[in-house]
């Protein structure tokens, strides 16, 4: 069965970082899918045998100082034997390092969010974009979700108005593990508004417009919540990786994890969707409509100074309900 989608005209070599990780899957089923190569992969981990699924042929290194040379000395070929994109799947205080890795070997980077930690290293991204002639496009899959791209076509079609109340909640259990390897560290992943949070941020901020005010009202290393004044928006929020958060009826039912986003005290239903999400930004880097680093730049931006703000003791702003 050929699972491809709409594949180009013709196939583009990738190299991936990180294979070994829990979202290269989804990477190497959109390149399959889009009709394209992996050329080779590196992880410090060798647990990778997921590459004979799509790409059995491709080189695997466990080091990438030798990834690095084994992409020069690719670049160093015709154009049809080169990387062409670089995709990252690395722990997110590395993504701009390989980023700088791509651009070194002439290839754009597509890069898994967050783009970065830090938002003055998407100034010398920018710079380095500029010098390099390659492109830096990042994963904002939320932006391409059907449920949520007709909401944007529904609210540029309203006149101007009174701010939309909107309720973010989401809860994704995850085990001891977390705390010990690098998602538990602030330094390296930026914390839980960071690592499960940025693509909700992102995705508000496109939907609603520029962050105009911002309050923490909880933030530890688990879960944290606050409220914006958006644009066209107050958003209360709330994020954790603890099973207790669950609510009783979800928890009991077995079911992993919880989502919701209400506007207005209405659900908007984007539970289902999410399948073809990261084949859906491969066609549309692919394309030359992928997102950048003026697209990443507002989250970045919001979550590092939601990151580094005090739990305020005497919001202003209403707190969210599981408060």
């Amino acid at each position: 069965m050929n699972d491809q989608l709409h594949p180009p005209a013709a196939p583009r070599n990738f190299a991936l970082v990180g294979v070994a990780g829990f979202i290269a899957p989804r990477h190497l089923e959109a390149i399959n899918r889009t009709g394209n190569r992996l050329l080779a992969a590196v992880d410090p981990h060798d647990s990778v045998g997921i590459l004979d699924r799509h790409f059995p042929d491709a080189r695997f290194f466990t080091e990438i100082e030798r990834f690095d040379r084994h992409l020069e000395k690719l670049r160093r070929g015709d154009d049809a034997t080169r990387v062409h994109y670089l995709s990252i799947c690395s722990p997110n205080y590395l993504h701009d390092a390989h980023v700088r890795l791509a651009l070194r070997v002439k290839a754009d980077a597509l890069c898994e969010k967050p783009l970065v930690i830090n938002p003055w290293n998407l100034d010398a991204l920018e710079e380095l974009e500029a010098e390099s002639g390659s492109r830096i496009w990042t994963v904002l899959q939320l932006r391409l979700h059907p449920a949520l791209i007709e909401l944007k076509k529904t609210l540029a079609a309203e006149s101007a108005g009174r701010p939309h109340d909107i309720c973010l909640t989401y809860i994704t259990p995850r085990g001891s593990w977390y705390g010990r390897s690098w998602k538990g560290s602030d330094e390296k992943s930026g914390g839980v508004t960071m690592n499960i949070g940025i693509h909700f941020f992102d995705a508000l901020s496109w939907l609603f417009g520029k962050v105009e005010r911002s309050e923490v009202h909880l933030l530890t290393d688990k879960r944290a919540a606050g409220a914006l004044e958006l644009a066209g928006a107050r958003v209360r929020w709330f994020l954790s990786v603890d099973a207790g958060d669950l609510p009783k009826q979800r928890a009991e039912a077995g079911r992993g994890a919880y989502r919701s986003l209400t506007m207005d005290w209405q659900e908007i239903d984007f539970s289902v969707g999410f399948d073809n999400l990261h084949t859906r930004v491969y066609e549309e880097t692919l394309a030359g409509r992928g997102f950048g680093i003026a697209d990443a730049r507002p989250s970045v931006e919001l979550v590092h100074a939601i990151r580094h703000s005090t739990a305020d003791t005497k919001p202003t702003l209403e707190r969210h309900p599981f408060l």
